[in-house]
């Protein structure tokens, strides 16, 4: 996370969800903008923010992608407008894009899952979307196995070499 000198987050990860790889297996990622209001991004920059409760999905029955249930605090110094925490926010796709992505989670089992919230080099802020599939306890746990395996393997060769 590169911070500015006045604390701020110039580029880089401002909210990332932890255990949406531990919780789904992702199939595909597609970045997509999203729409704040200037108090939101503010708070985002403060490296205030909380996605991982957050999900995608379709807004009635048009065809736009909204990000549902992310968190984002008010920003303190601001006196008249401030925003509401938790409230829809749009996100900004290509028309085929979301066509696709809608097609996708209207199977059974597939969501759109946010990875993380960063900001682009233009310090645009952008959210990357995991189109994945929810993993059963089972597979939770063989992951777990996998994952203290490797890291036992590596420490092993590691003393031995």
């Amino acid at each position: 996370m590169a911070k500015a000198p006045n604390g701020l987050i110039s580029t880089g990860i401002a909210a990332q969800n932890r255990k949406a790889r531990h919780d789904y297996k992702i199939e595909d990622t597609v970045e997509a903008g999203i729409m704040l209001l200037g108090t939101e991004v503010k708070s985002l920059r403060l490296g205030r923010g909380n996605v991982s409760d957050a999900y995608a999905g379709r807004k009635g029955d048009t065809e736009e992608l909204w990000l549902y249930n992310f968190y984002i605090p008010e920003y303190g110094p601001a006196r008249h407008s401030t925003h509401e925490p938790r409230r829809p926010r749009k996100l900004l796709l290509h028309r085929r894009e979301i066509t696709r992505l809608l097609a996708a989670i209207s199977r059974e089992g597939m969501t759109l899952v946010p990875l993380n919230i960063h900001f682009n080099d233009r310090g645009i802020a952008k959210v990357t979307l995991g189109l994945a599939v929810g993993k059963k306890t089972v597979d939770k746990r063989h992951a777990i196995k996998e994952r203290d395996w490797n890291r036992q393997k590596s420490r092993l060769l590691r003393d031995k070499g």
